[in-house]
C-alpha cells in the first residue's frame, strides 16, 4: 500500500498550490480520502475529505471557500487545490485513506507560504 503525495512548495501569500495524492496496493474506489495538515508545535488536523465516490466532500472552517478536494478514481489520484493561501495555511500535508477498519496514511508533502 502507498499514498504519495506531491505539489508542495513554497508560495507567496495570496498564491495557489494543487496537492496530489497517487494511491496505489488498494482498491482505491472504496476509500473515503482526506487531507490532513500539521503545522509545527501543532496538532494534526483535517482539511477536507471526500466521499469514496467524490459525491460529497466536507471541508475545515478556516479553508473553506479556498480549498477544494476532488478525486479520479480511474487514476488512483485525490487532489487539493489551494488557492488564496495565508502563511497560517503553512504545514506537512498528509492525505489518509479510510474503508471501515482500514486506515493508510502517507508520508506528506511541505507547503510553506510566505513572502
Amino acid at each position: 500500500v502507498q499514498l504519495v503525495e506531491s505539489g508542495g512548495g513554497l508560495v507567496q501569500p495570496g498564491g495557489s498550490l494543487r496537492l496530489s495524492c497517487a494511491a496505489s496496493g488498494f482498491t482505491f474506489s472504496n476509500y473515503a480520502m482526506s487531507w490532513y495538515r500539521q503545522a509545527p508545535g501543532k496538532e494534526r488536523e483535517m482539511v477536507a475529505t471526500i466521499t469514496s465516490r467524490g459525491t460529497s466532500t466536507n471541508y475545515a472552517e478556516s479553508v473553506k471557500g479556498r480549498f477544494f478536494m476532488s478525486r479520479d478514481n480511474a487514476k488512483n489520484t485525490v487532489y487539493l487545490q489551494m488557492n488564496s493561501l495565508k502563511p497560517e495555511d503553512t504545514a506537512m500535508y498528509y492525505c489518509k485513506a479510510d474503508f471501515g477498519r482500514r486506515t493508510y496514511w502517507g508520508q506528506g508533502t511541505q507547503v510553506t507560504v510566505s513572502s
